[in-house]
C-alpha cells in the first residue's frame, strides 16, 4: 500500500457530468484541479456502465432554443460529430478526452473518497481541510488538499462527512407552499433504475429465466407499463425501485430487485408468445443502479417549485434548466399509477448561485442532484444536462474563490458580476445577462458587414400542410411588425385568420397575451401569397407568436429546412400540464408541439425590414436567442463569394485573442446518447471555413484561419500581438446553410 498527498487549488469529487464540467471550468481559469471518481469511467449515469440519456432544458422539444451551451454544449456537439449513433463506449471517450485535454486537471479514477477532514472554522461554521480516498486496484491511499471542494457525488457523501446541513425526502406542502409536496414531510425519494440492451442474433435464441426473475404477469407491470420486444435502453426508464427504501444503504437489495424485474420482463417478452422475439437476445444488462435522489444540501437559498414555475429571475442566476418537474411514484415499477407526472413552466427557469454552496461549510460547493432545492424543485434540476451546466457554474465559482482566497458566500456578495461575466465569456448556459466585460475591445467597435438579412422571408416550398388544426409560428419583431404574408393553397374560397400574441417573457415561446387578430379572403387556387395587416411595435425587440387558425379548406406551404429566428409548431389536443401558481395564469404549454415541424419553416414573408440579423448583433451582449435570435446573418451567400463581418475602432487597438461564436442552432435537440439520433453529424448552421484578417499597413492580413470547423465557439490566441484599427471575420463556406451566421465576436488585448 502507498500513501500519497495531492495538493491542488480545487478538488472535485464525483466524475458525472456535473463534476466533469466543474473540473474543466475551474481548470480553464488557471486553477490546478483534482477530479476524483469512484468508477473506472466518467459520465456518471450517462456512462457505458449505466447508459441513461442526457436530458436537459429542451425537455425533448417542449422548450425552444433551450439546448445547453458552454462545456455541456461542447460535449453535445463533439459527440454528434464523432458518435452520431450514440455508442455508449465512444461517449465515454468523448468525456474522458475532454478531461485529458486540460493540462490543469489531475484525474483519479477508481478512487472512492470516504474520509473528510473538516474542522470548526471559528465563525460558527465548518471548513474542509482535506478528503481521502482509496484507489481500487492500485493500493493507493490518497489525501487531497485544496482551498475549495466541490461535492459532485450525487449522493452527497463528502458534504455529509464534512457536517454540511442537508435534507432527505420530501418537504411538507406548507413549508414552501408547493402544490406537489405532500401534506406532511416524509423520507420518500425517487427510486433507482437499471437498463438493458437487446439485439437480433440472426438465429433463434432460447431464454431460460434465472431463479431470481419475477413473474411480471402477477404484478401491475403488464397492465400499467408499455412493453415491446424491439425496445431497450431508456425506453425502460420506468424500471424503477427503491423510493420507499434508502437508495444508498439499500443499494444492493435495490439492484437485486431491479435485476429480478428485468429478467422477468425479458421472460415475458421471450416466452409469453405475445411478441415477435424468437431471434432476440439480451446484449447487456446494467449492474449499477442509476440513482435519482438522495441527500440535498442546504445552501443560502433553497430552490422551490414556485421559483421554477414563475421562472424567477434571481439576481445571482448562473445557470438555467427547462426539464419538467418530473416526479415518480414511490413504489416505482410496482405502482399502479403512471410511472411519472410532469409539470412545465412556460420556458426555461433560472438557478441561483446561492443554491450551489453550503450554508454552513464555508469552502464547499455542490453541483448535480445534491444542490440546495426542495424535493419538488429537484424533480427538474436533477437531469444530467442541467446538472452539467450547474457544474460549470460551480466550478467557475470555485476557481474564482481559490484565486481570490475567499469563500463562495463572499464571492456571491462581493464579486457576483465578475462571476456572471466570467460565465458569459465561457459561453455558459445563462439567460438574460449581457456581456459587459470591460476587457472586451469588441464592445467599443463599430460593426459592419458585407451584407445583412434585412428582409425576412422563406419562399422555397417543399410541401403543404392542411390547416385541420391551428399552426403556431414565432418570428422576430425588431423593431416592429408591419404585416405578414403566408403562402396558401385553397381547395375552395375561404378566409385565412391569424392571431398575433406576445410571449410574455423574452425566453419564452408560447402565446401569452393576444395583441391583434386579422383575416383575409383567399380565392380558390394553389400557391397564393396572402397578406395579413398584423402590426406590432414592442418597446424592445421581441418574438411574436402567430396562430394560424384552422380552416380545412386551406393548406400552408412549408420549406424542407428550418430558418434561423423562426419556429413552427403543430397544435396538439394533449391537455395542458397542471400549472396553477400565484403570480401567473396557467398557459397551455404542451398544446404546441415543436417536433411536428422540427426541421421545417413555414413559407412566410415579413412585409417590412428587420434588424433581427444586423451586424451589430454580434456585440449586443447576448449569446443565445432571448427575445430575438441575437446573431448576424448575411444575405444569401453567392457560390464562391465570401461574406465578412468587420469591427472598426476610432483608434488602433492591440489584440492578442479573438473569440468567435458561431450559430449551432440551440433549438436542435442533441440527445443522441443511447436514445435519439439527430441526422446531421455537423449542424449545418455552423460556419465551416473562415479566416480572421487585420488591416495592417494598408492591406488585409490573415492572422488566423480554420477549415472544416464543426464547433460553436473558437478562441484564436495569436502568437504575436497585433495592432490594428479594423478586424474582419471572413466566412468562406458554411456546413450547409445559405447564410453566414455569427452570434458573437470578442477581442482581447
Amino acid at each position: 500500500m502507498r500513501s500519497e498527498t495531492v495538493n491542488t487549488d480545487v478538488t472535485v469529487v464525483g466524475g458525472g457530468l456535473a463534476g466533469v464540467c466543474a473540473a474543466i471550468a475551474a481548470a480553464r481559469l488557471g486553477q490546478r484541479v483534482a477530479l476524483i471518481n469512484n468508477r473506472p469511467v466518467l459520465g456518471g449515469n450517462s456512462s457505458s456502465e449505466v447508459r441513461v440519456w442526457v436530458c436537459g432544458a429542451t425537455s425533448h422539444g417542449t422548450h425552444r432554443y433551450a439546448r445547453e451551451t458552454g462545456i455541456m454544449g461542447e460535449l453535445f456537439v463533439e459527440n454528434q460529430y464523432r458518435n452520431k449513433d450514440g455508442n455508449p463506449y465512444l461517449w465515454d471517450m468523448v468525456v474522458l478526452e475532454a478531461i485529458k485535454a486540460e493540462p490543469n486537471i489531475q484525474l483519479f479514477l477508481n478512487t472512492d473518497v470516504h474520509e473528510v477532514d473538516a474542522y470548526e472554522d471559528g465563525s460558527g461554521g465548518r471548513s474542509i481541510r482535506s478528503v481521502t480516498g482509496w484507489m481500487m486496484g492500485s493500493e493507493r491511499r490518497i489525501t487531497f488538499e485544496s482551498a475549495v471542494f466541490l461535492d459532485c457525488t450525487g449522493d452527497g457523501l463528502v458534504g455529509f462527512l464534512a457536517g454540511a446541513e442537508f435534507r432527505l425526502g420530501r418537504e411538507a406542502r406548507e413549508e414552501f407552499n408547493e402544490e406537489w409536496a405532500p401534506e406532511t414531510p416524509d423520507d420518500i425519494t425517487l427510486g433507482s433504475t437499471l437498463l438493458f440492451y437487446t439485439k437480433d442474433a440472426g438465429h433463434p435464441v432460447k431464454y431460460i429465466a434465472p431463479a431470481m426473475a419475477i413473474d411480471v404477469t402477477q404484478t401491475s407491470i403488464t397492465e400499467r407499463r408499455i412493453i415491446r420486444s424491439g425496445d431497450n435502453g431508456c425506453a425502460y426508464w420506468w424500471i424503477e425501485f427503491g423510493g420507499e427504501q434508502d437508495t444508498v444503504h439499500d443499494n444492493e437489495a435495490i439492484r437485486d430487485e431491479l435485476w429480478s424485474v428485468i429478467y422477468g420482463i425479458w421472460d415475458y417478452i421471450k416466452n409469453s408468445g405475445k411478441f415477435d422475439a424468437d431471434q432476440m437476445t439480451l446484449e447487456w444488462v446494467g449492474s449499477i443502479p442509476g440513482k435519482r435522489e438522495y441527500r440535498r444540501f442546504i445552501g443560502d437559498y433553497i430552490l422551490n417549485q414556485n421559483d421554477i414555475l414563475a421562472q424567477r429571475e434571481f439576481p445571482d442566476r448562473v445557470a438555467f434548466g427547462g426539464w419538467s418537474i418530473d416526479l415518480h411514484p414511490p413504489q416505482g415499477v410496482y405502482a399502479t399509477e403512471s410511472g411519472s407526472k410532469h409539470m412545465y413552466s412556460d420556458g426555461n427557469y433560472h438557478i441561483p448561485f446561492r443554491s450551489l454552496y453550503s450554508v454552513n461549510v464555508s469552502n464547499l460547493l455542490m453541483a448535480g442532484r445534491d444542490i440546495s432545492a426542495t424535493h419538488v424543485a429537484f424533480g427538474t434540476t436533477r437531469v444530467m444536462a442541467t446538472c452539467a451546466v450547474i457544474g460549470e457554474a460551480a466550478g467557475t465559482g470555485a476557481a474564482l474563490c481559490a484565486a481570490k482566497g475567499i469563500t463562495p458566500r463572499e464571492l456571491q456578495a462581493e464579486h457576483l458580476q465578475e462571476l456572471q461575466q466570467t460565465l458569459l465569456r465561457q459561453d455558459a448556459s445563462v439567460l438574460g445577462l449581457r456581456n459587459e466585460d470591460e476587457a472586451d475591445l469588441a464592445l467599443a467597435a463599430a460593426v459592419s458587414a458585407s451584407s445583412e438579412r434585412s428582409r425576412f422571408s422563406v419562399e422555397a416550398s417543399a410541401f403543404s400542410v392542411p390547416l385541420t388544426n391551428n399552426i403556431g409560428i414565432t418570428v422576430p419583431v425588431d423593431p416592429e411588425l408591419d404585416g405578414i404574408e403566408l403562402l396558401i393553397d385553397a381547395a375552395e374560397a375561404g378566409e385565412l385568420t391569424v392571431e398575433l400574441w406576445e410571449t410574455g417573457r423574452p425566453e419564452n415561446y408560447v402565446p401569452h397575451t393576444l395583441i391583434q387578430s386579422a383575416s383575409a379572403p383567399v380565392q380558390t387556387g394553389p400557391a397564393q401569397w396572402v397578406k395579413l395587416p398584423l402590426q406590432w411595435k414592442p418597446e424592445t425587440p421581441r418574438n411574436a407568436f402567430l396562430v394560424v387558425k384552422a380552416n380545412a379548406a386551406l393548406s400552408l406551404h412549408m420549406a424542407d429546412e428550418p430558418a434561423s429566428g423562426m419556429l413552427a409548431y403543430g397544435h396538439s389536443d394533449t391537455p395542458a400540464a397542471s400549472r396553477d401558481f400565484a403570480d401567473q395564469p396557467a398557459q397551455p404549454v404542451v398544446l404546441w408541439d415543436k417536433k411536428k415541424f422540427d426541421h421545417n419553416a413555414p413559407c412566410l414573408r415579413l412585409t417590412g425590414t428587420t434588424r433581427a440579423f444586423a451586424a451589430d448583433k454580434v456585440i449586443d451582449g447576448y449569446l443565445r436567442p432571448y427575445g430575438g435570435p441575437h446573431l448576424w446573418s448575411s444575405d444569401h451567400m453567392a457560390s464562391g463569394q465570401p461574406e465578412w463581418l468587420e469591427l472598426a475602432w476610432n483608434e488602433p487597438v492591440t489584440l492578442r485573442e479573438v473569440h468567435v461564436t458561431f450559430n449551432d442552432d440551440v433549438n436542435e435537440d442533441l440527445i443522441n446518447l443511447h436514445h435519439h439520433i439527430t441526422d446531421a453529424e455537423i449542424l449545418p448552421t455552423l460556419v465551416k471555413d473562415y479566416r480572421i484578417e487585420a488591416y495592417i499597413s494598408g492591406e488585409w492580413t490573415v492572422i488566423a484561419e480554420a477549415q472544416g470547423n464543426y464547433k460553436r465557439k473558437r478562441v484564436h490566441t495569436l502568437s504575436e500581438a497585433v495592432t490594428t484599427g479594423r478586424l474582419r471575420v471572413v466566412v468562406l463556406e458554411t456546413n450547409g446553410r445559405e447564410y453566414a451566421e455569427i452570434i458573437e465576436v470578442r477581442v482581447y488585448g
